[in-house]
């Protein structure tokens, strides 16, 4: 589990989702913990065992997409030497690992059907059976599973067993994206970015400037907070004056104008889809003051490359093909100071 990351917001969404793992954490029952990816699924896995009874025992993860389908119940249950080519010698599986415990298995819709069904029956039965043996073991596992996908409709058609789904849903935490945690983002983002400075040894934790706040307001966050971290603690690594705030964010770490071209297509390859054109954010009919809305306009430019840049106004405006006195006047004109947006 990424421990570097904390439980840390504000947002109703965000404060709802842990209560109700505090709630669930003192029951042996099952919980399913639903969400988009970075939203902190291991987290909630590693709170429900830590409030729990079983505080003291393993907490034992398992990655079920991490594994071939051929292995995965060898891993989760165990196997006798010689079970399977390769299986020279007994091993205990993740189920006898985590007796006492909790097992948290994190991609839980990526089981195929038979494991699904040795899963039931642990669930159901409290006894796990090595590949190549006939003699039960009993086991007393809290089971935590995660997964981004949407398990009841996969019930519905067959890809997932639906009595399994009973006997795991007790209770369901699904927790909320980062997009729709308000408040949140900025309190992400200066923990992110404090603990950066403090590793840069930075004297000062000068915060982000008002343009690059509004660009993490406005980026969708596809995924959530573990995108948020590395996003932050790459623009304070790379960001050189600790007296300046941070003043610009790069979303893409692969965005560059020397990215190497596609190659060339051999003969007979099909052509690519065409990617569509993604449609501007402006909102044209809302525009009731065009003075306004380019001025604004101008400036989120003007700032962008300001932050691009590092303030360093030559650059900037070299960059923006602008002499130096032109975007200094332009700077004037928006109320933009020395250290960043106003």
């Amino acid at each position: 589990m990424d421990r570097d990351v904390q439980f840390i917001g504000q947002s109703g969404a965000f404060l709802d989702a842990v209560e109700r793992a505090s709630r669930a954490a003192p029951m042996r029952r099952p919980v399913l913990v639903i969400g988009e990816r970075g939203t902190g699924k291991e987290l909630v896995a590693e709170r429900l065992h830590r409030l729990s009874p079983r505080w003291g025992e393993p907490l034992v993860t398992l990655n079920c997409a991490a594994l071939p389908e051929t292995l995965i119940e060898a891993e989760l249950f165990g196997h006798e030497a010689g079970a399977f080519t390769g299986a020279t010698r007994a091993r205990t599986g993740r189920f006898e690992e985590a007796d006492k415990g909790t097992l948290f298995l994190d991609e839980l819709a990526t089981l195929s059907m038979g494991a699904q069904e040795r899963l039931l029956r642990a669930v159901e039965y409290g006894e796990v059976t090595r590949i190549g043996s006939s003699r039960p073991i009993r086991v007393d596992v809290r089971i935590v599973a995660a997964t981004n996908e949407d398990l009841p409709r996969m019930a519905e058609q067959g890809r997932f067993r639906a009595d399994l789904l009973d006997r795991l849903s007790f209770e369901v935490i699904t927790l909320p994206p980062l997009r729709v945690r308000e408040g949140d983002i900025h309190v992400l983002a200066d923990h992110f970015g404090r603990r950066m400075a403090t590793e840069l040894d930075w004297e000062v934790w000068p915060g982000f400037s008002d343009a690059a706040l509004r660009a993490l307001e406005e980026h969708q966050w596809p995924g959530n907070v573990r995108e948020l971290r590395n996003v932050i603690e790459r623009a304070v690594y790379r960001w050189d004056d600790w007296t300046r705030p941070v003043g610009h964010i790069q979303f893409d770490p692969f965005e560059s104008p020397w990215k190497p071209l596609p190659m060339p297509r051999q003969e007979g390859e099909s052509a690519p889809a065409p990617v569509p054109a993604q449609a501007a954010r402006t909102d044209f009919d809302s525009v009731a003051d065009l003075r306004a809305a380019v001025d604004a306009h101008e400036k989120a430019i003007v700032e962008h490359h300001l932050g691009r840049n590092r303030y360093n106004q030559r650059q900037t405006a070299k960059a923006l093909g602008l002499t130096y006195d032109q975007l200094r006047h332009c700077m004037k004109k928006h109320g933009l100071g020395e250290r960043g947006a106003g």
